[in-house]
C-alpha cells in the first residue's frame, strides 16, 4: 500500500510533504519523492498523515467497562477504539478487590497485544488504585483502598502476564516510598488520588514515580506557597496527563500546561468511562452509580466520574482552545508511548513499526483509518 502526497509527521514530530510505503503490514519507506509502485494507492493530497493515537487512560466505552473482567467487553472497547481512530490503549481498572482485579489481569493477559482486523490493541494494563489516597479518591470507591502493597502489585503484574504498564499510588500512604522505588523496576509509577505535600511528592518523583495522573483532579491545587504535586512533577520532568474535554480543565490551564510543560511531558488521555458513546442517564463505575448529563458524569457526591469524550475528541478540543496542532498530536501518540513505555511498538510513523496510521482533513476528521496495514471503514464498523 501506498499513501501519497500526504502531510507526514514525522519522527522529529515535523510535517513534511511524503510519501510511505507499506509492506507486510510494516512501514517500509517514507520519502519525499514519490513512489511510482504499482501499489493499491491512498491519495492524502492536503491532509494530515499522522500515527495512530495512543489512550493509556481508559476505563471503557459503549457499555462496556475493563473493569467488567470479561473477553466481551475489552473487544467491545476495542472496536470503539479503533473506529474513532486509536489503534492502541492501555485498559484501566479501578479501586476494587483484590480478587477482581486479580480476575481483570488475568482476563487481559491473553489479549493483550492481540491481533483483531476491527479492534485497536490493547497494550497492557494500567492499574488506578487501590494504592490510592482516602481524602483525594474521587470516584474511586473507598471500601477497597488499600496501602500501596508489593506483593500484591507483583500478584497482578504476574496474573497479567507482565503487562502492567502503569500503576497509580499516593506517596503520603504508610510504605509508599518503598513501594515505588520496587514498582518503578516493573513499571511506570504514578502519582494520583493523592493530597501530598510537594516535599513528599518530590520525594516519590527522586525514588522512581515519573507520572501523574489525570493532572490537577484528585489532588491538591497548584498553590504559590503550596505546589503540590503538580509543582513537583514540574521540577522532576515528570510525565502529566491531562483530561482536555472542556468538563475536567478550563481551555486556560489546558493551554497552560502545554507551555509549562512542553509537549514533550504531556499525555493527553480520554479517562472515558462506559457512557462514552451512548446517551445521558445511569451508569456505573467502579460500583458506584454515575449520572451522565451532556459531556458531564458525576458520582451522588457531586464527584466528576471519568468523562464521556473519545480521546479524538479531546485532542481536537485541545486544538480549539489553542494548542498548536503538531503538541496536540505528540501528546496522543509519541509521549503518551514513552511515559508507558511502548514507544517501541506504537506512537510514531517509523520504518519497521506497524502500520497503524491515520488520515486526516484539514478539519481534523478522521478520512482514513490503516490499522496493521490494512485500511478500514470506520464508518461502516460495528461497534456494539
Amino acid at each position: 500500500m501506498l499513501i501519497k502526497n500526504g502531510n507526514v509527521f514525522y519522527d522529529d514530530c515535523i510535517f513534511r510533504k511524503a510519501d510511505i510505503k507499506i509492506e507486510n503490514n510494516l512501514i517500509s519507506e517514507i520519502s519525499e519523492y514519490s513512489f511510482n509502485d504499482d501499489y493499491e494507492t491512498i491519495d492524502a493530497q492536503e491532509c494530515y498523515v499522522v500515527p495512530g493515537f495512543i489512550d493509556i487512560h481508559t476505563h471503557g466505552a459503549m457499555g462496556a467497562d475493563f473493569c467488567d473482567g470479561t473477553e466481551e467487553a475489552i473487544e467491545k472497547i476495542a472496536r470503539f477504539q479503533l473506529s474513532c481512530g486509536v489503534t492502541g490503549f492501555l485498559g484501566t481498572t479501578m479501586t476494587l478487590p483484590k480478587s477482581q482485579l486479580l480476575e481483570i489481569c488475568k482476563i487481559s493477559k491473553d489479549l493483550v497485544n492481540k491481533n483483531q482486523p476491527d479492534q485497536a490493541i490493547l497494550l497492557g494494563v494500567h492499574l488506578e488504585g487501590p494504592f490510592i489516597g482516602f481524602e483525594k479518591r474521587g470516584a474511586q470507591n473507598a471500601a477497597y483502598i488499600v496501602p500501596p502493597d508489593l506483593s500484591i502489585f507483583k500478584e497482578l503484574n504476574i496474573a497479567s502476564g507482565n503487562s502492567v504498564k502503569i500503576i497509580v499510588a499516593a506517596p503520603e500512604t504508610n510504605g509508599c516510598p518503598e513501594f515505588i522505588t520496587e514498582a518503578a523496576k516493573e513499571c511506570t509509577v504514578s502519582l494520583a488520588h493523592s493530597s501530598a505535600s510537594y516535599e513528599i511528592a518530590s520525594k516519590a518523583f527522586t525514588t522512581g514515580a515519573s507520572h501523574v495522573t489525570h493532572l490537577f483532579n484528585g489532588m491538591n491545587p497548584f498553590n504559590h506557597r503550596e505546589p503540590g504535586i503538580i509543582g513537583a512533577a514540574f521540577d522532576s520532568g515528570a510525565y502529566v496527563e491531562l483530561i482536555s474535554d472542556g468538563i475536567h480543565i478550563h481551555p486556560s490551564v489546558v493551554r497552560a500546561v502545554f507551555k509549562l510543560f512542553g509537549d514533550d511531558r504531556v499525555c493527553l488521555i480520554s479517562d472515558s468511562m462506559r457512557a462514552c458513546g451512548l446517551s445521558d442517564g445511569k451508569y456505573d463505575l467502579g460500583g458506584q452509580t454515575v449520572t451522565v448529563n451532556g459531556k458531564t458524569a458525576v458520582i451522588d457526591n457531586g464527584s466528576l466520574a471519568g468523562s464521556v469524550t473519545s480521546l479524538t475528541d479531546c485532542m481536537r478540543q485541545a486544538v480549539e482552545f489553542g494548542v498548536p496542532f503538531s503538541s496536540a498530536l505528540k501528546a496522543v501518540t509519541i509521549t503518551p508511548a514513552k511515559s508507558a513505555g511502548i514507544d517501541k511498538e506504537a506512537g510514531s510513523l517509523s520504518i519497521g513499526k506497524r502500520a497503524d496510521i491515520l488520515v486526516m482533513d484539514k478539519k481534523l476528521q478522521i478520512k482514513h483509518i490503516i490499522f496493521n496495514g490494512t485500511k478500514i471503514n470506520s464508518k461502516g464498523m460495528s461497534i456494539l
